[in-house]
């Protein structure tokens, strides 16, 4: 056999160069590029080999560990699954600094591969530098912390592991029931070492999207199942997005009459403007399809994991005979609360399920309710987002504003805060896959990172980020990112001065305004912050307009400008969309405050209509 001596660092590089991945019938890079901050524990060895292969991959410089790792998240999303970032640190606070982004992409069923430098295996120097020692097992390290979120964990302690680490870490990444990230730690001294390696680990591997097919039996049992339904509904989640699904999920429901509702990652699976798009559900969905929810006897649900923001907390399901299909590559989220489980592509048990139904379709009746529904949902959006300027703009009016001027092919993205709600009602795709809310894990900071990774993903898209004020101070770095790589994006920042949907959870659970706007914290020097300077500082075009007209305008303007353009606006800090359903949080059972109280005895009454189930 052939053999090539390589370090580890040099063959774990040249590995990842050789694996390929058809998309849209051509063959791409599965890893198209390295989102790395060099330390001591990478940049010696793992760093060469990607200098070495610079025209071959290509390596992106983070601001923050955290943030380029998120990066990579927005890049799995916007891609589809199809292609994937690897994120490398440094050993100690670079390589924690990561988890976090480990942690969305493990909750979002996203593949990232990480890669951290870890201390020496032979331990001689040991404790080095950004080593935290555990005095009871000398083989722990900050790296263990990733274990609990990630999907693959290994630690090379010998050059020859690779042989066998890389290609199940891969497998892990692209199998869709095990989807999610890989972690690799790299021992300082064994990056550094040589072995002499099969050359045949080193050639082109093809790979393609895996569509499993549903067994027969389940199959059969749910066919069976949705031919006795009068008031069937479709749930579609991220999963939806993940297999392309997105055209015979509209011939499949306009054949069989069956209304749409989309979970917040499943949202533009459907065009808003189709007749069986009944709006987003749960908690920041709308009451169109919440109502439908509460009366469907069938409900059939595509790759989702249905979370509670999705559920209500289970309670928006309030018939107990209405029955479950769940449709999803993994078995764990197929058979969630008694659901019959169909394990499977979604693609391709659509193809399956549409071809067994033949002719059979859902009752007009259903489908009118829904439509007559859904018309009230966008009466009541086109309400709240016009425009007046007698009063402080709203999120709703800021997000009217990006909804009106909407074109083809407009990508938003958001995460945690506010917008996910507003964005969820109020942005109406116009086009298939324009919509990204990393709700899974609500990561604050996504927003901007995530954003940088999408428009990398899709240099030819118009990518919007939508910012709260909050989540910009948390994370905000990657728009220098942004600016140095040309990777445009549109940042719209709405300044409620604060945290100001935690304060309104705070308030309406019976408390009192406390620690979350910056008015109500125990600060010295009341200080707001100029966030137009700062972007502006950080090379993005910025500028702060004091309308919603004048938004208008600096949208326009944005979207002509040849670089990140940020716009900062003022909101109200207590308007918002109203809707949605019932959320469990824990309220106190005791407390001085009679607000508590009656905050608890509401929460308890509405834990009376939790649909029961594991």
């Amino acid at each position: 056999m052939k053999t090539i001596r390589l370090t580890t660092a040099q063959a774990l590089v040249r590995f990842l160069v050789a694996q390929k991945i058809v998309v849209d019938g051509r063959q791409e890079q599965l890893f198209p590029g390295v989102l790395a901050i060099f330390g001591h524990g990478n940049v010696t060895s793992l760093g060469v080999a990607l200098d070495e292969n610079r025209n071959k991959i290509k390596t992106y410089r983070g601001q923050n560990e955290q943030g380029m790792a998120l990066a990579a998240v927005g890049f799995a999303k916007a891609k589809r699954r199809q292609q994937i970032m690897v994120a490398t640190s440094s050993i100690g606070p670079g390589a924690l600094n990561m988890v976090t982004a480990a942690g969305v992409a493990y909750v979002d069923r996203l593949p990232v591969l990480f890669l951290a430098g870890d201390t020496f295996v032979h331990r001689i120097p040991d404790p080095v530098l950004q080593q935290a020692e555990t005095f009871s097992d000398p083989s722990i390290t900050v790296n263990d912390a990733f274990k609990p979120v990630v999907r693959f964990w290994d630690r090379i302690v010998a050059p020859e592991q690779l042989l066998q680490s890389l290609p199940h870490a891969v497998s892990t990444m692209l199998d869709p029931a095990t989807c999610g990230p890989a972690f690799i730690s790299l021992p300082q001294d064994v990056q550094a070492q040589s072995f002499d390696y099969p050359e045949v680990f080193f050639e082109e591997v093809v790979h393609t999207i895996l569509r499993p097919r549903a067994d027969v039996s389940e199959l059969d049992r749910a066919i069976k199942t949705l031919k006795q339904a009068k008031r069937p509904l479709i749930i579609c989640g991220g999963g939806v997005h993940y297999s392309l699904a997105e055209k015979q999920l509209a011939e499949f429901a306009t054949k069989h009459n069956i209304p749409v509702v989309e979970t917040v990652a499943g949202k533009a699976s459907l065009l808003a403007s189709h007749q069986l798009n009944a709006g987003p559900v749960g908690v920041t969905g709308c009451e169109s399809a919440n109502t439908l929810a509460a009366q469907a006897d069938v409900v059939l649900a595509l790759g989702t994991r249905l979370q509670d923001f999705t559920t209500g907390s289970w309670t928006i399901f309030s018939n107990e005979q209405t029955k479950f299909i769940g449709v999803n590559t993994a078995r764990f989220d197929a058979v969630k609360h008694r659901s019959l489980p169909v394990v499977a592509d979604v693609r391709v048990t659509l193809e399956e399920m549409t071809a067994a139904l033949a002719s059979w379709c859902a009752e007009d009746s259903w489908s009118k309710l829904a439509q007559s529904e859904v018309a009230k949902y966008h009466s009541y959006v086109d309400g709240i987002a016009k425009k007046d300027s007698s009063k402080l703009a709203t999120y709703a009016q800021v997000v009217g504003v990006a909804d009106r001027l909407a074109q083809v092919g407009d990508y938003a993205l958001t995460a945690a805060g506010g917008f996910p709600g507003e964005l969820n009602n109020g942005w109406r795709a116009k086009s298939i896959d324009s919509f990204d809310c990393e709700y899974g894990f609500s990561c604050m900071g996504y927003e901007l990172s995530g954003a940088w990774g999408a428009k990398m993903a899709m240099p030819n898209r118009e990518v919007i980020s939508f910012v709260g004020d909050g989540s910009y101070m948390m994370m905000n770095s990657d728009i220098y990112s942004s600016v140095l790589y040309g990777h445009k994006l549109i940042v719209v920042v709405c300044d409620n001065g604060g945290y100001a949907v935690i304060n309104r959870l705070q308030v309406n659970q019976g408390g009192v305004p406390f620690n979350n706007q910056i008015i109500d914290c125990d600060v010295q020097n009341l200080v707001y912050v100029d966030f137009a300077k700062h972007a502006e500082s950080m090379g993005a075009i910025a500028e702060t307009v004091g309308s919603i007209d004048d938004l208008e305008a600096a949208f326009i303007r944005a979207r002509k400008s040849d670089r990140t353009h940020v716009i900062v606006i003022k909101t109200s800090s207590n308007d918002w969309t109203e809707g949605g359903s019932f959320w469990e949080v824990g309220v106190p059972t005791t407390s001085h405050r009679k607000e508590v109280l009656k905050a608890g005895e509401e929460m308890r009454e509405g834990k009376k209509k939790q649909r029961l189930g594991w």
